[in-house]
């Protein structure tokens, strides 16, 4: 008698691509009004491999950009 083992296999994932648009920080929060910088340049920034991204325009981290994924 054959022992026969099924395994699963899970479809192929689709690729997704993330860019960071639009810089989202309120530069004018504390006067009450909306100002926002089109910043979309990220320049490593502390040790390397650190992974930490910072604007180049305006010095703020990546998290403050709009996430775009497609």
């Amino acid at each position: 008698m054959k022992r026969v083992v099924l395994r699963s296999v899970e479809p192929p994932r689709p690729v997704r691509t993330v860019r960071y648009a639009e810089c989202q920080k309120n530069y004018a929060a504390a006067a009450g009004c909306y100002v926002f910088d089109g910043c979309r340049e990220f320049m490593p920034s502390g040790e390397e491999g650190n992974g930490t991204l910072t604007c180049a325009a305006c010095g703020c981290h990546r998290n403050f950009h709009r996430k775009v994924e497609s």
